[in-house]
């Protein structure tokens, strides 16, 4: 089996297109992914080929501050440059689903979504505005944001970092986005989580406490989660195989 990687601008949006070399020009169902904090599209090249792998076509985009789009200083303001990545991300994520439609390399309308770290919060956040997502998997992420955002304050005053008091009202957009304050908009969706319980920089409880607060739910039923027992913030071989069978799954 040959994987294609293509190299391409959405809209000015650096982007790997990768799938099977034989199925490049087919609809396919997709799977947008995106990458963790002070990452690039390339590093999670090793995940979108096991995607590939199933068939599926993947894509992945450097988001803003990262990649071909980094910068050459991250802001002195804890977490805002931070936040203005997965801005961007959400606000690019449209731009590449009407590219797919257009392109007809999308089956059926089959958009799932994924992300690791900061990409695993881009797609619980897109989860919470896009109804059209069929699946999503949120690898170390949180559907907590705003409770993120807090931690990070905080984190930062205990290290005697100046936090701005611009930060909270500049990033209050959060709420719109939060998964843990509409949880109902799940709506049925497949998902699933992976976190490793000795993460020390997206803690395992947040994300674990909204799984199992909304399991038994009508609307969260078919959420998944793969506790990484003593694994830290970290992405195994392993649990790459366990979310490309989750994507491929019916």
């Amino acid at each position: 089996m040959m994987i294609q990687i293509r190299p391409q601008q959405v809209a000015g949006i650096p982007i790997l297109e990768v799938v099977e070399a034989k199925q490049r020009g087919q609809a396919l169902p997709c799977v947008i992914f995106y990458h963790g904090w002070r990452s690039t599209k390339a590093l999670v090249l090793t995940q979108a080929r096991k995607l590939a792998a199933k068939g599926l076509r993947v894509i992945l985009p450097d988001a803003l501050n990262h990649g071909e789009r980094s910068i050459t200083a991250i802001s002195e303001i804890p977490s805002f440059t931070f936040w203005q990545s997965i801005q961007g991300n959400l606000a690019e994520f449209s731009v590449l689903v009407n590219f797919l439609k257009t392109e007809q390399l999308l089956l059926d309308d089959q958009i799932s979504v994924g992300g690791v770290s900061m990409g695993g919060i881009t797609t619980c956040a897109l989860l919470a505005s896009h109804p059209e997502i069929k699946k999503a998997a949120c690898i170390m992420g949180t559907p907590q944001p705003l409770l993120y955002r807090e931690r990070v304050i905080q984190q930062a005053t205990h290290f005697k970092r100046f936090v701005s008091s611009d930060l909270r009202p500049l990033t209050d957009w959060l709420a719109a986005y939060d998964l843990s304050r509409q949880p109902e908009k799940i709506a049925q969706r497949k998902v699933l989580f992976w976190h490793g319980t000795e993460d020390t920089k997206i803690a395992f409880r947040d994300a674990y406490e909204f799984y199992a607060r909304h399991k038994p739910t009508t609307y969260g039923a078919n959420m998944n989660f793969i506790i990484g027992r003593e694994q830290g913030h970290l992405v195994k071989p392993v649990t790459m195989d366990s979310v490309a069978d989750f994507f491929a799954e019916d």
